[in-house]
């Protein structure tokens, strides 16, 4: 088991979920408007829907690698071409976070679990970035591939769950923070170009 191949996925994991995205940005809205357990309910949906595209990625792909090693390698370089097209679209994007609250309007605990399970599920950019992500950080070769997808994916969402649970609880501060550092978008926007790119690198090497 190589351990340095999961601390660089626990590493990169925890760089993403800082940075600014639709998922965060969510959660972040929702506990400045309506408090944060409401960020925390949207919060746990969403993690909890990562479950779904872990089991299709552990399964197909798993498949995949028994089969034919150079269709695998294919996954990898799609994988690469992608991140590094995230990067670019994020190197596009304005710097400015969004706290408006119009796209937060009050709901139920239950109500938001089950959107943030959903907007999980249903997007298929999720099922993409799960594919280029998770095969480059395969990390042994003893250890059932579908077993390593589950431990990937545990690691991704329990990693996930505590920093997006640190933005629920600490949004007012991080809105203060961000709107008295105007420069605070430019460092999160390289911060996830740097991310994404060295991702890339990481799996194509």
């Amino acid at each position: 088991m190589n351990y340095d191949i999961l601390i660089s996925f626990t590493l990169a994991t925890s760089a993403l979920a800082i940075s600014p995205g639709p998922d965060n940005i969510y959660v972040l809205v929702q506990s400045i408007t309506n408090g944060k357990a409401y960020g925390l309910a949207t919060v746990c949906g969403l993690i909890t829907g990562c479950i779904i595209h872990t089991t299709l990625l552990a399964f197909g792909v798993s498949a995949i690698i028994k089969a034919n090693d150079n269709i695998f390698f294919t996954i990898k370089l799609l994988g690469a071409i992608y991140l590094l097209y995230l990067a670019y679209k994020v190197y596009k994007s304005n710097t400015e976070l969004d706290f408006n609250s119009d796209v937060a309007p009050k709901k139920s605990l239950k109500a938001l679990f089950v959107q943030g399970f959903f907007m999980n599920v249903l997007n298929p950019k999720v099922t993409i970035f799960f594919l280029a992500f998770f095969p480059g950080f395969l990390f042994s070769q003893t250890i059932n591939t579908v077993w390593q997808f589950y431990i990937l994916g545990g690691i991704f969402m329990l990693v996930s769950f505590f920093i997006f649970s640190a933005i629920a609880l600490l949004a007012a501060k991080i809105k203060e923070f961000s709107l008295e550092h105007q420069n605070s978008g430019i460092v999160f926007k390289w911060l996830q170009i740097i991310v994404f790119i060295g991702i890339a690198i990481f799996i194509l090497i």
